[in-house]
């Protein structure tokens, strides 16, 4: 997720890719991907604060017989709002990345990325002028979250832990 927020952060800043600030057609008036960026941002460092190892805070139990317990149970709670969160990220990141390629037309990605954002495309339109973005977020983490976006990337071979593809 930390990742992706800095991507996103790097697509939204006019002096390191030469995009509109904000990668909005009329930045001042517009806070175009603002606000976007910001969420990420908020939701990394939530996954972070959640990311602190649960076992710091242990309690002995058991009339102390249990000097160390590892509240591992607590702590895989919330890894499922860490995954949500992380999901929500990358989703604006996908928003992110296609507004930043249609600044670029008529160049073209390869293949597998252009898939993707015509996928983006059929459900949420180029950003020109401010608009409530809830509901953008919502169908671009619901593609992450569904697969969709990796489905429409084709047959892209991603490693795997062992590193065979």
């Amino acid at each position: 997720g930390s990742l992706s927020e800095r991507r996103i952060a790097m697509l939204v800043d006019p002096a390191l890719f030469g995009m509109p600030a904000f990668l909005t057609p009329k930045p001042g008036l517009n806070s175009g991907f603002m606000i976007p960026q910001v969420t990420a941002a908020a939701l990394v460092s939530e996954n972070k604060q959640k990311a602190y190892p649960a076992s710091v805070d242990s309690i002995p139990t058991s009339a102390n017989q249990e000097d160390h317990v590892s509240m591992a149970a607590h702590g895989a709670r919330r890894l499922i709002g860490m995954v949500e969160n992380a999901t929500a990220v990358i989703g604006i990141e996908l928003l992110a990345a296609a507004q930043g390629c249609d600044f670029h037309a008529p160049l073209a990605s390869s293949d597998a990325l252009e898939a993707v954002r015509r996928l983006v495309r059929a459900e949420v339109p180029h950003l020109d002028n401010d608009r409530h973005f809830h509901p953008d977020m919502e169908k671009a983490i619901a593609m992450v979250r569904s697969g969709a976006a990796i489905e429409a990337a084709g047959g892209v071979a991603l490693p795997s832990i062992s590193g065979a593809v």
